[in-house]
């Protein structure tokens, strides 16, 4: 898929990670979508943003550049939660290849190189800073990225339908307001368009700040006025099943590079859906991918499989068989407990596949709801875990769960340790002592969200502590809060109320207070922060 200089490109891709031709690679998906649809597509990867080298070796394409930082934000990728640099970080050094703000980096080039070219952003860097929004490395509120990059269009959420979509208008001639999915600057809001407070608004307001999160969702058009102008967001395409099938089932090859080990280690993973019905408060997934589950079917995710045993480094493992969080397959409209019923089924069709020894799910599931299926519990712990299976309680505390939106989440969560342990106790925990690894829960915990006293730090040591006291070694992942765009834990952070309450909320902002409560549950505070 990545050319060489003088070949004529349609569309030249622009990306902070490298590229691969591999369902996960962002860059690598829209590639090979625009590339079904007989588009030429030319891919630079991790360009060096200090000369024009880079950028102008592909010439200038006939209708657009298409530009991303990847699958991570680049300023996450380059700065801790306390923000340290990554690059000179002596616990966990690590040198990224992306300057900050790299979709803003890599734009501002474009158009000082090739002057008047189309210019569409996407990606997750993009896609949740589409409205105003408060930039925890600055510490202020900066307007839309389309703004600050210039740029013609700007696609949010999963983007291989608004990438047709807007290479056919383009290739047409015609204009680009109004496609689903997409961000745009207009004069005057769209008729019907649910107009939030404007950027000056949010940012000499704390309230106002609250009563525009309260409005954002992808399923409306929504307009914020920044100076004269109007940044339009247009509602989310209807994704179906089919459209998951389809994209899944193009010929990747699954090669992966070298200096991509993130996915290398994910290279015979399967994404089974798209989505999350979570809607956590300090994640912006559901404003991102969205709030429904859409999945594909059981005969495409089946096939991708049978392709993956043809590859010539296949070992019989399929790396992972999941999603956002793998045990929301099949909830697109449906119960809890019917979607789990459809999820063993295909675990169990999975497994019979030609050449598969094994199908690990590595994803992390959400507990709270495999408690209402205890048949999927013990069908996971079976035959689909390797030693470890990852859940996130972020916290035990009933304060803190209730602003995180995950209210009542700690009773579900001793129901699914006693419903794990008697799984692993019997057939499972056999098997895997007979290798010398019992299987166990790794936990993920949360410090310094919004709301977390020292009281509410404490209660959670405790409970810690008391895992341990039962034989448990759960202190395996513990993170300091990390305020991102167009969260509502982030709208807490920055304003110092709950968007939905109105409430105030204690927020943790001394990087000391911070570390103190991470060193409470015994991590050291500068193992990754």
């Amino acid at each position: 898929m990545i050319a060489t200089k003088g070949s004529g490109f349609d569309i030249i891709l622009v990306s902070g990670e490298p590229y691969a031709d591999h369902p996960l690679s962002p860059v690598g998906m829209i590639a090979r979508v625009l590339g079904a649809e007989g588009f030429k597509v030319g891919v630079i990867e991790c360009p060096d943003w200090k000369t024009k080298a880079d950028f102008l070796k592909l010439g200038r394409p006939r209708l657009f550049f298409g530009i991303t930082s990847g699958s991570i934000d680049s300023m996450l990728v380059n700065y801790t939660p306390l923000k340290r640099e990554r690059a000179v970080d002596p616990n966990a050094p690590f040198l990224s290849r992306m300057p900050d703000r790299a979709v803003i980096v890599y734009a501002n080039r474009i158009r000082e190189l090739h002057k008047g070219a189309p210019i569409v952003l996407g990606g997750i860097e993009a896609s949740l800073r589409r409205f105003a929004h408060y930039d925890y490395w600055g510490d202020d509120v900066r307007r839309s990225i389309l703004l600050d990059t210039r740029a013609d269009i700007l696609v949010y959420g999963p983007g291989e339908l608004q990438a047709v979509e807007i290479a056919r208008r383009l290739d047409r001639g015609e204009t680009l307001d109004g496609i689903r999915g997409t961000s745009v600057i207009r004069a005057e809001p769209p008729e019907g368009a649910v107009v939030i407070p404007s950027f000056e608004e949010v940012e000499a307001d704390k309230g106002k700040f609250c009563e525009a999160q309260k409005h954002l969702t992808n399923r409306r058009t929504i307009a914020q006025k920044h100076a004269n102008r109007f940044v339009v967001q247009y509602p989310a395409p209807d994704w179906t099943p089919a459209d998951l099938d389809r994209v899944y089932g193009l010929p990747f090859t699954r090669r992966i590079p070298e200096g991509f080990p993130e996915l290398r280690m994910a290279r015979f993973s399967v994404q089974t859906h798209r989505g999350c019905v979570g809607r956590c408060s300090f994640c912006a997934l559901s404003l991102h991918q969205g709030d429904r589950i859409v999945s594909r079917s059981e005969a495409s995710i089946l096939e991708e499989i049978r392709r993956m045993t043809k590859h010539p480094e296949w070992k019989g493992i399929v790396d992972d068989l999941g999603g956002p969080t793998a045990n929301m397959y099949g909830m697109d409209g449906a119960t809890v407990e019917a979607a789990h019923r459809r999820l063993i089924g295909l675990m169990r069709a999975a497994r019979k596949v030609p050449g598969v020894k094994k199908v690990f799910v590595r994803s992390g599931i959400r507990y709270d709801l495999a408690v209402e299926s205890p048949e999927y519990v013990r069908e996971l712990v079976r035959h689909h875990v390797s030693g470890l299976l990852k859940i996130a309680p972020e916290h035990v505390s009933e304060n803190v769960l209730k602003l995180m939106n995950k209210s009542g989440s700690r009773r579900r969560l001793e129901e699914f340790r006693k419903l794990f342990a008697g799984a692993a106790g019997a057939e499972a925990g056999a098997k895997a002592g007979r290798r010398g690894r019992p299987l166990h829960l790794k936990y993920y915990f949360m410090v310094a969200h919004p709301g977390t006293t020292d009281k509410e730090a404490r209660e959670l040591a405790e409970y810690i502590r008391a895992l341990e006291r039962s034989g448990e070694k759960p202190v395996e992942g513990v993170q300091i809060f990390t305020p991102t765009p167009m969260t509502r834990s982030t709208c807490m952070y920055h304003t110092g109320l709950d968007p939905i309450t109105g409430a105030s909320v204690y927020v943790p902002r001394p990087y000391a207070e911070k570390k103190a409560q991470k060193r409470m549950l015994g991590a050291t505070p500068s193992d990754k922060d």
